[in-house]
């Protein structure tokens, strides 16, 4: 028995003596078969495998990032560390921060000679940072260091997003892979509730998507992948703004989950927190949005990738802004991400932490139902009795709604919106504030559906939907957990975490919670000065000439609108060369315009 056994016996010890030349020979040929499929990807169709090439330089680059700082990462310390107090040094770091002044001030001139508009955004900022400012807990310990490079940080971003052509469609091809990635939520959910539900009803329709995305999250979780995206946003984060290790890691962790979950990363740290620190972990979590609801309200039909920017972006701002209004006063245990880790869960496999992530969403779920339902129907409470107050003195139609859109007006207006917009668009403040932004992004999902529809921007003197501009500034001020509910809800998380700090988190959350506010304001008034039209404008003569009038769309309306307005009537009533009677005609068929009555040369 014992010779039978001798065979394996020196096998598995040859295996331990070579173990570490087989895993490098397996990952080895693993490196290259992926290389080759790559490789062969490319040469196939070079555009179709564009992302897939991006994708792999990016691992390719962290890796070797990872492998450099594991070996060398001392000695290069060591080696700079002579620089690190010395006169070049300063100098060079107060020269980077006057060519990032000069260079914006450069921008902005520039920019803003072509499109004055967006000076009333850039105004918007200078208005929300010294009120900020003024309300500052310590007026002379502010690190401006962390509020110049968070909104130079967030400026940048803005500007790879929405400016840069490479930017703007890696993100729209982001925001696009999400969307599709999302609609695989139909098929688990059309076997359940049956596809007559799911497209009708909204509890089915949206709902199971936070199901899908919360057991997705939940196994990059388990993987680990979630934790190594987050501590490096929190490196680059950390190395910019100069803030501690574990308020970074939670803000950096608010991009791809909610308020109450990012806390968990530092769960073992926030007895220890700071006040200041704690602050910052609130402020986070109310300037964004995970991305369990980040999916609920794709499907709403809100643009992707204004989401996903408005959520990246926000972080870098809500760190800036946290540090303007609560400054450290105190000494910090967590100034490195040295003595920080990132636990990946109790899990034991891939199928635990599927069915955890499933089952974990059913209180998140439950809980958006039954607010959505107890909001809805107190603001038709509301409305009711505001109507029956504003009756009483002859005031018709008097409604939360109403009263919002006139005192959030100028708010909304400093944004960038066009005063026409701004009542609807200060409605939707409004309701995000005072109620929540589900309901707020709801309400945006019908004007958007309007515009796209087609139908007329006003009937019977009442605005119809917001223009594009309007609708990119509001998903980006409305993008945040920033409302009187979340309050409770982020302090009874905490409290949970941490209960001898409850009095602590008390006494800033009212401070947090406006500062995230201030901050998806903030955010919006950046995606007003960098906001610009994209794509070429086709000639709406040929658009009409070839567009189908069966239905009308928003194309179809801004071209028929563009010809009632291009129509120049002479004695003889010659119509404008650049469209022609049959295309007006069809335009006079979908909409009510003046030029339409009693012309014989539209019949």
């Amino acid at each position: 028995m014992g010779e039978n056994q001798q065979p394996f016996s020196k096998a598995r010890q040859f295996y331990k003596t070579h173990a570490q030349l087989f895993r490098s020979t397996l990952v080895g040929l693993l490196c290259t078969v992926y290389a080759a499929y790559v490789l062969g990807a490319c040469i196939l169709n070079f555009q179709r495998a564009l992302a897939l090439l991006v994708f792999s330089c990016l691992v390719v680059f962290f890796m070797a990032y990872s492998f450099i700082k594991r070996h060398y990462g001392k000695k290069l310390l060591r080696c700079a560390k002579p620089f690190g107090n010395s006169w070049l040094w300063l100098w060079l770091k107060w020269g980077l921060k006057a060519v990032a002044l000069v260079s914006l001030i450069l921008w902005l001139a520039l920019d803003t000679a072509q499109r004055p508009k967006q000076l009333i955004s850039f105004a918007g900022i200078c208005m929300f940072l010294i009120i900020l400012f003024a309300c500052s807990k310590h007026h002379f310990a502010v690190s401006w260091r962390a509020v110049f490079w968070g909104l130079i940080l967030e400026f940048v971003l803005g500007i790879v997003v929405i400016r840069t052509d490479l930017g703007f469609a890696a993100f729209q091809w982001l925001g696009d892979q999400i969307e599709t990635f999302l609609n695989y939520t139909i098929a688990g959910s059309s076997f359940v509730f049956g596809n007559v539900l799911i497209k009708d009803i909204f509890a089915f329709q949206v709902l199971p998507i936070i199901v899908f995305f919360s057991c997705v999250m939940s196994i990059l979780y388990y993987l680990g992948l979630m934790q190594w995206l987050i501590m490096k946003v929190s490196w680059l984060l950390q190395i910019t703004l100069g803030t501690t290790a574990t308020e970074t890691l939670s803000v950096a962790g608010n991009i791809f989950v909610g308020m109450t979950e990012a806390p968990l990363l530092i769960r073992p740290y926030l007895p220890d927190m700071t006040s200041s620190e704690v602050h910052t972990v609130m402020t986070g979590g109310f300037a964004t949005i995970s991305g369990s609801v980040m999916g609920a309200y794709i499907s709403f039909g809100i643009d992707p990738a204004s989401l996903v920017s408005a959520s990246v972006m926000a972080a870098p701002c809500a760190l800036a802004l946290s540090k303007l209004v609560y400054p450290e006063v105190e000494e910090s245990k967590f100034k490195n991400q040295e003595g920080v880790k990132l636990s990946r869960g109790n899990q034991k496999n891939v199928l635990e932490a599927a069915t955890n992530g499933a089952s974990d969403s059913i209180g998140l779920i439950a809980n958006i139902a039954v607010n959505l339902i107890a909001f809805l129907a107190v603001l038709a409470f509301i409305n009711a009795a505001l109507s029956w107050f504003g009756e009483m003195v002859n005031i018709e139609g008097l409604s939360f709604q109403v009263i919002s859109s006139y005192i959030l007006r100028p708010m909304a207006f400093m944004m960038g919106v066009d005063w026409e917009d701004c009542p609807m668009v200060a409605e939707m403040l409004g309701m995000k504030f005072f109620l929540n932004e589900f309901v707020a992004y709801e309400r945006l999902s019908q004007y958007k559906k309007k515009r796209l529809s087609g139908i007329e921007e006003w009937i019977g003197g009442e605005k119809q939907w917001i223009s594009v501009r309007a609708e990119i500034i509001t998903t980006f001020s409305l993008c945040g957990f920033a409302n009187l509910s979340s309050m409770g809800i982020t302090l009874g998380g905490l409290t949970a975490l941490a209960p001898s700090r409850k009095s602590d988190f008390a006494k800033v959350i009212v401070s947090a919670l406006l500062t995230g506010a201030c901050t998806s304001l903030v955010n919006a008034c950046m995606a007003g000065i960098l906001y610009v039209p994209r794509g070429a404008e086709a000639s709406c003569a040929s658009f009409l000439s070839t567009a189908n009038f069966t239905n009308s769309s928003y194309d179809i309306y801004v071209c028929c609108r563009e010809a009632f307005q291009s129509i120049t009537l002479s004695n003889t009533d010659q119509l404008s060369l650049n469209f022609s009677a049959k295309t007006l005609a069809n335009c006079c068929g979908l909409y009510n315009h003046t030029t339409c009555i009693g012309n014989s040369l539209f019949v």
